[in-house]
């Protein structure tokens, strides 16, 4: 028993150094950064205040993270209700499995930042989708989609989608087929046998999904900054302003510490 505790103790190390060095020690810097006095060239002054921490209770600040968790929780719904057709699609596509999987990942081979470049090009106002609205018919004059919140919704939503389907399709291809035969035996419709057998079994797949979408979505900047236009600020543009042209260190690190909390509640 002693040497099995050893050999697991021996299997966690590399991962508890990677990180104690890389999340645990640098968020105790950060936190420490947070109660310092600012430094007007960046940095912070030997000695002990507050008035960052305090700071955070301003109504500004507390809008721009109710309006970031509000788009991030718009973002994670619409990845799953577009992600599970798709992760259905994946576990019956017995055949094509392979070739599915490999376009859902295959954004993953290209640049986050090519990737939202790409998004502008679609959505500004003479982008394919507002040319394809015209050529259809629907609208006569191009639609302003670009930096307003329904363009950055679907920069999170586009970038971060396989996060979604992967743990779904995970889920759903664990489940037991014989459970659902026996629901429809005992008379349960379509919609049933899904609310009743197929839902509840791939929650576990869904929560995974909606954490690993929410997360990157609450703290992205990049995002709202191209496709916002800087008219959409979101926590995690604050941040990076505090740490880069206003040289507000200890401010950026007390709205970093106000992050991580809000994540792990």
């Amino acid at each position: 028993r002693a040497r099995a505790r050893w050999r697991s103790v021996l299997l966690l190390a590399p991962a508890a150094i990677w990180l104690a060095i890389f999340f645990a020690i640098p968020l105790a810097i950060m936190g420490t950064y947070a109660f310092r006095p600012r430094h007007i060239l960046g940095g912070v002054y030997p000695g002990w205040t507050t008035v960052h921490v305090v700071r955070l209770i301003d109504p500004l600040y507390l809008r721009v993270v109710l309006r970031s968790i509000e788009l991030a929780l718009i973002s994670t719904a619409i990845a799953l209700l577009v992600s599970y057709p798709i992760a259905i699609v994946l576990v019956q596509a017995k055949r094509w499995r392979s070739w599915l999987l490999f376009l859902v990942v295959l954004p993953f081979w290209t640049s986050f930042l090519v990737r939202t470049y790409a998004t502008i090009f679609l959505l500004r106002d003479t982008g394919l989708l507002n040319q394809l609205l015209q050529w259809l018919g629907i609208t006569r004059h191009p639609i302003p989609m670009l930096y307003t919140p329904g363009a950055v919704i679907f920069g999170l939503v586009s970038s971060f989608i396989p996060f979604m389907v992967l743990p779904i399709f995970a889920s759903l291809e664990k489940l037991d087929l014989t459970l659902l035969e026996a629901a429809e035996v005992l008379g349960a419709r379509r919609w049933r046998r899904f609310l009743r057998v197929t839902w509840p079994l791939t929650l576990p797949g869904v929560w995974a999904g909606s954490l690993l979408v929410f997360v990157p979505a609450l703290g992205s900047f990049l995002t709202s900054d191209l496709l916002g236009g800087a008219k959409v600020a979101l926590i995690g543009n604050l941040v990076q302003s505090q740490f880069t042209s206003a040289r507000n260190w200890p401010f950026g690190s007390a709205l970093s510490l106000l992050l991580v909390v809000v994540l792990l509640i």
